[in-house]
This record gives structure tokens, C-alpha cells and sequence, in this order.
């Protein structure tokens, strides 16, 4: 897949999806705003202040809002959250302990889960000129987004990320300009990069043979972060890409040109 140089976001207003909204007049102060109590990206574009929101999964459909203005006195901008439905994908596993862990793992997947949520939620203050991404891989788009996922017959929780479907030891590169916030191997991820992009725009790419960037590292669109493989939960070699906007997990595919027909 050949990746244009700059293809904008495809912003879809769906639990897992992404909205653009106007909030002030780019002439004013950049504003103060929020969703659900976490801060939102702001880009300057025209004469405007645009906030670029994500969407959880779990939001519920309907009109939702940011708040606009100072904490203590915040106008709420109202908006519309449309319903999509996501197919459910079922898979197998030969570890049962991928399924259903023993009581020795859940404190260990109760404190990653924890830290990986402060990892994501994170606000570093810099100015993000460009919301579109490079595919970190290139492969077969498999398991999308937002699929309900069984493993071996037992129901869990949704995928929160795009599945490239490439051999180990794959280059994965970064998707954008960024700071690598952690490097770390966790229960489910296996060894895993995150990317902070800025004002909480953040990248994670998981199930990965090795890592070959430190954290606190700063990373150029392209550069290399480490290999592809199978380590953590996974049924095979692959590369899982999750992106969050505003510590909410959201479909990567809105950040990547369509794929040719």
C-alpha cells in the first residue's frame, strides 16, 4: 500500500470513531476545551480553533458534548454520536491462560491495564500540525476495530485496534513525528511502543519480536521502533496498531487512506 504524503483524517461521528468540531474563531485565545473531563487536541486551521475528539467505544449514542471554556465555567457544545454496529470475530487460542488467566496473572494484568491507561491519557502541551498516519507495517489490513471478539467460545472485550497482517521480524515504523512515552512487555501486549504525538494524539504497536527505541526518545514519521512478531496474546505473527485521541481508543483506519479496490 502506497501511503499519499499527507491524506487527512476521515472523521466518523460512531462510538470508536473521531469528530472535528469548530469551537472558537482563531483570532481569540486558543480555548479551553474538554470531553468527558480529559483535555482534546486543537489545531489552528483557517479562522478557526478545531477540537479533534475521540469517540470511546463505549459512549453512548446520541447527543454527547464538549465543554468549552474555563473549568469553572465551561458552555457546553453539543454534538451527535450516530450508532454503528461492529461484527463479532472468533478465534482460538492454544494458551488458555490468554483466555482465562490464573489468579497469579490477574494482579500483574490489573496493574498493566492501569498503566497503560496513564501511558494514553497523557497531555504533552505541543502544537500537532498533521492528524493523518502512515500504516506502521505494510500488509494485509485482518482484524479491524471494533470487532466483538471470542476466544475459544468465551466472549471479551472488544478490539481497540487494526491488525496488520505481516510475517516477524517485519520493520513496524512510526506512524508519526512523536516522543516514544514507554517501552514495555506486557501480559496481553507482549513488548510494546508507545508514541506520544502530542495533546494526548497517541500510537501504541504491540505483539512485537523486539523494540529498538528507548523511551523518552523523540521519533521522525518512518523511523523504525522495532519488529514485528507474536509475543503477548496473539494466534500469529502480526503487527497491532491502536490509536487514542483524549485517552479514548479510536479506529486507526480514520487516520490511513482507504484501501484500493
Amino acid at each position: 500500500m502506497s501511503l499519499p504524503a499527507h491524506a487527512g483524517l476521515h472523521p466518523e461521528a460512531v462510538p470508536g470513531g473521531v469528530v472535528e468540531l469548530p469551537v472558537a474563531a482563531r483570532g481569540n485565545a486558543r480555548p479551553e476545551v474538554r470531553y468527558d473531563g480529559h483535555p482534546v487536541l486543537l489545531q489552528r486551521r483557517g479562522e478557526q480553533w478545531i477540537a479533534v475528539v475521540g469517540i470511546p467505544l463505549d459512549a453512548p449514542v446520541g447527543e454527547q458534548h464538549l465543554d468549552v471554556g474555563p473549568a469553572d465555567a465551561p458552555q457546553a457544545q453539543p454534538f451527535p454520536v450516530h450508532a454503528k454496529a461492529y461484527p463479532v470475530q472468533k478465534l482460538t487460542l492454544k494458551n488458555p491462560k490468554m483466555v482465562n488467566p490464573d489468579e497469579a496473572d490477574l494482579a500483574r494484568i490489573a496493574a498493566e491495564r492501569d498503566r497503560q491507561i496513564e501511558i494514553r491519557s497523557r497531555f504533552r502541551d505541543v502544537p500537532v500540525l498533521r492528524t493523518d498516519l502512515d500504516l506502521p507495517a505494510v500488509g494485509r489490513l485482518s482484524s479491524r476495530f471494533g470487532l466483538r471478539r471470542v476466544f475459544n467460545g468465551e466472549a471479551r472485550s472488544p478490539h481497540t485496534g487494526l491488525d496488520v497482517a505481516v510475517p516477524a521480524g517485519t520493520p513496524v515504523k512510526a506512524p508519526a513525528d512523536g516522543v516514544v512515552s514507554h517501552v514495555g512487555d506486557f501480559y496481553f501486549n507482549g513488548r510494546t511502543v508507545f508514541v506520544d504525538h502530542g495533546q494526548g494524539f497517541v500510537s501504541m504497536v504491540c505483539h512485537l519480536t523486539s523494540a529498538s527505541v528507548e523511551a523518552g526518545q523523540a521519533v521522525r514519521r518512518g523511523e523504525v521502533l522495532g519488529l514485528s512478531g507474536s509475543s503477548g496474546r496473539a494466534t500469529g505473527p502480526h503487527l497491532h496498531w491502536s490509536v487514542y485521541l483524549n485517552g479514548a481508543a479510536v479506529d486507526p483506519a480514520l487516520f490511513i487512506p482507504p484501501p484500493a479496490r
